[in-house]
């Protein structure tokens, strides 16, 4: 059996371990996926109308949910990696990785199955979200097979970026509590990006901040293939920030994980 079969083998073996555990323990997904859901409900519901006034919608709730919702999306990628750290960490400090190192599988492949079942998971919460925003008003009847094929590519890439961030804060954290602190900033970016109001509303010395992080690239990406609004240099800007932060998880949680064990 060559290289190549032995790490395919080893790392669908990790992913099969990795989504039995999320199908055993649904409470930490559920718990993750709940937070854009009420977000979404609560911006469009209670606060829709007057966002949409001030984003020059004219107070008109249909409008808001289609500006929000790409921000919604991007949040939802950023509260469900969370679960990838706190999984990571978990094996880490009850011992099963120093197991794992004295079996004959590939190193590599425990990595791989946390971040390829992360992604998986992602990819359900955004069909989950997409459909919630759909029933409530959403749609993108202007959009293209193309743009919708390239949405789902953005989404997928980015998914694959912030695993491999959580990867590495996992791997950073003595506990999956430490884990599940260190990885808040995925969800409080969002917060502070385009996905509620236009970056240029914000107080001049805090555009900056929203305008030069990686979600608001990001959004406005999506929004753009969705909505068909000016996506600009939005559009590379994205994909720059999905292969650096992707370069930058995979390296540092190799790094981590190749350590030697205290």
């Amino acid at each position: 059996m060559s290289a190549l079969s032995l790490v395919v083998r080893d790392s669908n073996t990790m992913l099969r371990r990795n989504l039995l555990h999320a199908r055993r323990y649904p409470s930490l997904t559920l718990n993750l996926l709940l937070t854009p859901v009420m977000m979404l409900l609560l911006f469009v519901y209670i606060f829709g109308d007057v966002m949409s006034a001030g984003i020059g919608g004219g107070a008109d709730r249909s409008e808001y949910i289609a500006y929000i919702v790409p921000g919604i999306l991007m949040l939802t990628i950023g509260s469900t990696v969370i679960g990838a750290a706190v999984s990571v960490s978990t094996d880490m400090s009850e011992g099963i990785i120093a197991r794992f190192r004295t079996m004959a599988i590939h190193r590599g492949s425990v990595l791989i199955g946390h971040v390829v079942g992360s992604v998986l998971q992602v990819l359900i919460s955004l069909v989950i979200v997409g459909g919630v925003a759909a029933a409530i008003g959403f749609r993108s009847t202007d959009a293209t097979a193309l743009e919708w094929l390239a949405a789902f590519g953005l989404l997928a890439l980015f998914a694959l970026a912030l695993t491999w961030i959580a990867v590495g804060m996992g791997l950073a954290s003595p506990n999956a509590e430490a884990a599940s602190n260190m990885a808040m900033p995925l969800i409080l970016l969002p917060l502070i990006s385009s996905a509620f109001i236009p970056a240029d509303t914000m107080p001049g010395w805090f555009q900056p901040i929203a305008e030069y992080q990686p979600f608001t690239p990001a959004i406005e990406t999506l929004r753009g293939l969705l909505l068909g609004t000016e996506i600009g240099h939005n559009g590379w800007l994205a994909v720059a920030w999905c292969v650096g932060l992707s370069a930058l998880g995979y390296f540092w949680s190799k790094s981590l994980f190749e350590r030697d064990p205290k």
